[in-house]
């Protein structure tokens, strides 16, 4: 086991409202972290929100990335569907484009494409939706996926940079993929710290089945990534952060 090269950031997904419907108390949340997934309209946000959250996270100086998702907005994108290869590019490229339309307007780099819920999913299990997403991916801008999965392959494969995520409120399961929820489920905070130093300082997860699971993390850059809409997300975030900034201090001295 390879001692981990880089510091760890917390990435939060922001920017999943959409219309009068709230998602995630994205304004408090801008303190506690260092990179932001900002929704691109097919599972959550609207335009109006993605250029105030773009906004935002220039204020705050967090680095902004693209949570391109499905086409699902009734099911918040987390409800499998079945497309193509060449739509699946085709939904990566119109998702990410119009983050970067408000971007540049901003004067705000797209930092990396961290795609969403089931999508997210289905490319860890699939290599041709992997590969098709990663076709949609703007040259030179890196992903963010997990590690050991099919996402890892076909980045390397079509020449995205990789970088991978631990997750300080999304349960494994034995082969080391995430268990996706369609809904979120209340985390104990204790649990929440005991799941992220274990997968920081060990490079290994307790799967729901009890299992103790090696993570692949290799020397990729590292970030943990906490969700909005979770319940309690306020203080997941804080449990994260605050364990984050532990393991910084202790094997890179800030």
């Amino acid at each position: 086991m390879a001692p981990i090269q880089q510091k760890a950031l917390i990435n939060v997904d922001l920017g999943e409202a959409y219309g009068n419907w709230t998602c995630g108390p994205d304004l408090e949340l801008l303190p506690m972290i260092d990179i932001a997934n900002v929704a691109c309209g097919f599972h959550g946000g609207d335009p109006l929100i993605m250029m105030e959250t773009i906004r935002n996270c220039k204020a705050h100086n967090i680095r902004v990335g693209a949570h391109p998702g499905l086409p699902d907005l009734q099911g918040f994108g987390r409800r499998e569907m079945k497309l193509a290869p060449e739509e699946l590019t085709a939904i990566t490229i119109y998702q990410v484009g119009a983050l970067q339309g408000f971007l540049q307007r901003e004067n705000v780099p797209l930092h990396h494409v961290k795609p969403h819920g089931k999508l997210y999913g289905m490319m860890c299990g699939d290599y041709e939706v992997a590969k098709a997403v990663m076709q949609g991916i703007p040259q030179g801008v890196p992903v963010f996926g997990l590690a050991g999965t099919h996402m890892e392959k076909a980045a390397h494969d079509v020449g995205v940079e990789f970088w991978t995520e631990l997750y300080g409120d999304v349960k494994y399961d034995s082969r080391g993929m995430l268990v996706i929820e369609r809904k979120k489920q209340p985390w104990d905070l204790r649990d929440v710290e005991k799941h992220v130093r274990q997968q920081v300082e060990e490079q290994s997860v307790t799967a729901v089945d009890g299992t103790v699971v090696q993570l692949p993390l290799k020397s990729y850059p590292l970030s943990i990534c906490c969700h909005s809409d979770s319940p309690g997300c306020i203080g997941i975030i804080q449990t994260a952060r605050r364990v984050a900034d532990e393991f910084n201090q202790k094997h890179f001295g800030k």
